[in-house]
């Protein structure tokens, strides 16, 4: 490892985490374990079946870094998403496909505190979709985060 890369390694690992609204993300703190978060949110995801929802799958970085012969503290990304309302924007922007489905992010700290941290709808509208030439319509985006905002809720609280 070079000089350079330790030195980044380094500046990431002493990066405290800090998050908020107004960089796109949301995080909420849970009072549930790391696995109980998990199932909590797939559950309230699944709940949303007859709307489109639906859980695509969960990468466990933990588990992966295990396998790397190293540890981190868990950190678990949840796919989901609304095939009925993502389908016909990707079939406008095939590119799309690199930012969705959404994921949520459910990871412990050093002081074992769960956390669940999302992007904002807005940040999707105001970022995402223009990248790939496309837009989302104000209420849409508010009807989103009025969902996500509820579904993290029930996984969390």
């Amino acid at each position: 490892m070079t000089i350079t890369e330790v030195a980044i390694v380094a500046a990431l690992a002493t990066y405290s985490v800090t998050a908020s609204a107004n960089d796109g993300l949301v995080t909420k703190p849970s009072k549930y374990s790391v696995k109980e978060t998990i199932d909590n949110f797939e559950a309230a995801i699944n709940a949303q079946a007859a709307g489109g929802w639906v859980v695509f799958d969960r990468i466990d970085h933990a588990a992966a870094a295990k396998n790397a012969g190293l540890d981190i503290r868990p950190r678990t990304v949840v796919i989901f998403g609304n095939p009925k309302a993502g389908t016909f924007a990707m079939t406008k922007s095939a590119t799309l496909a690199i930012d969705l489905p959404m994921k949520a992010l459910v990871w412990q700290d050093d002081q074992d505190r769960v956390w669940l941290t999302y992007n904002t709808s807005e940040y999707n509208a105001k970022y995402v979709l223009p990248r790939h030439g496309l837009a989302a319509s104000d209420d849409a985006s508010k009807d989103l985060e009025t969902f996500l905002s509820r579904i993290t809720d029930l996984s969390t609280q």
